[in-house]
């Protein structure tokens, strides 16, 4: 039997966004019989039971940044010294850019983009030397992986190198978690139709251009309301929003969900409201668990990936005025039964909507992960 490849994953905690588990569930999927896998928690203390497989080693480093973990990362990657990195988010990338010189031999680093890097860029609200953070690093990575060929191009101007240094590789799915969400009951009340959202409440994510919309959508489906999973820096200002709009009693707040996907069953839409995004895995969710789909123009790979997706709409522009349109658009041409939500449960064989193959998490092959 050949030696088993040993990789570790780099993130700073668990849960939160959609990087932190786009990471979880490549630890779980990747091939017990290729991989020994170790997970690297850069801020988090202590896991909870049965966070990660049993067969994932975790490692918390418990840093009180991630910049501040610098020491305890070099020395876990030289107690490991694993035969391949790969870091899951921006700024954690980029300390991990900055250490390899200072890691083991032959120690491959990969980089994963977790967002469209010109729009964090200008919208973002990063410091102003984080572009040359990106051209002066992410050259010295031995792959960096972006979800989409939209992200791809992007990234690559933004570094001004050429594609040789990226690879697309789509995000991994929990196809299974999906699928039972279908045995669920359903977490909605009332005719509907109802809206669902996910993601955390920060600016970036335009949880405030999709209240905005409500008002208008409310004045044509009465019975229409809105749930949002997340919990986030805007929480208040949201919240306050809701109040100013008179929306208050069609919009619901439920928090961090570890299973947003036990929403599914009832939803008539699922919204993506975003400003910019880069392959945000809720949507990708959301499809592969047969949910129709509103979303903004936040990304060319969103663009690109609802276009050959049927039952999903997307927005003119980023703006209130135009996901309205949208959605009354989209809510007007679903039958009658899918916008009491009768007809959203998903089914988990809704297909897989122009990314890869369901299984694809188990498939991830030795060149992929070792360039």
């Amino acid at each position: 039997m050949a030696q088993r490849i040993r990789i570790l994953l780099l993130i700073p905690h668990l849960g939160g966004g959609g990087a932190e588990q786009v990471m979880a569930v490549l630890a779980r999927g990747l091939s017990r019989e290729k991989y020994e896998v170790h997970l690297g928690l850069v801020t988090q203390a202590a896991v909870e039971p049965g966070a990660v497989p049993p067969w994932v080693t975790v490692h918390a480093l418990g840093a009180a940044r991630v910049r501040s973990g610098a020491g305890r990362l070099l020395r876990l990657v030289w107690r490991l010294r694993p035969g391949v990195i790969l870091s899951g988010i921006a700024h954690l990338n980029f300390l991990a850019l900055l250490l390899k010189p200072l890691f083991p031999p032959r120690t491959r680093l990969l980089v994963r983009q977790n967002g469209t890097a010109s729009s964090a860029l200008a919208y973002g609200g990063l410091p102003w030397y984080t572009r040359l953070l990106y051209r002066a690093l992410y050259r010295h990575a031995d792959r960096v992986i972006c979800q989409s060929r939209a992200m791809a191009a992007d990234l690559a101007d933004v570094l001004g190198t050429g594609g040789d240094l990226i690879t697309v590789l789509p995000n991994p799915l929990d196809l299974a978690a999906i699928q039972a969400a279908g045995k669920e009951p359903s977490h909605w009340i009332g005719p509907g139709p109802h809206l669902l959202a996910v993601g955390r409440l920060s600016a970036e994510k335009g949880f405030d251009l999709l209240l905005e919309a409500m008002p208008t959508v409310r004045a044509h489906f009465a019975s229409a309301r809105l749930t949002i999973l997340g919990a986030g820096p805007e929480e208040a200002a949201l919240k306050a929003a809701c109040e100013n709009l008179h929306i208050a009693s069609c919009v619901r707040f439920a928090g961090h969900v570890k299973n947003p996907f036990a929403y599914y069953p009832g939803s008539t839409l699922f919204v993506l409201c975003s400003r910019h995004e880069g392959m945000p895995n809720a949507l990708l969710e959301a499809l592969a668990g047969g949910l129709p789909v509103v979303a903004t123009p936040a990304s060319g790979g969103v663009i690109d990936l609802l276009r050959q997706s049927p039952r999903s709409w997307v927005a003119s522009e980023v703006s209130a005025a135009a996901l309205a349109e949208t959605l009354l658009k989209a809510l007007s041409q679903l039958p009658a039964e899918a916008r009491s939500g009768l007809g959203a449960a998903p089914s988990g064989t809704g297909g897989w909507i122009g990314q890869t193959k369901p299984e694809s998490i188990r498939e991830i092959s030795h060149a992929q992960l070792t360039p």
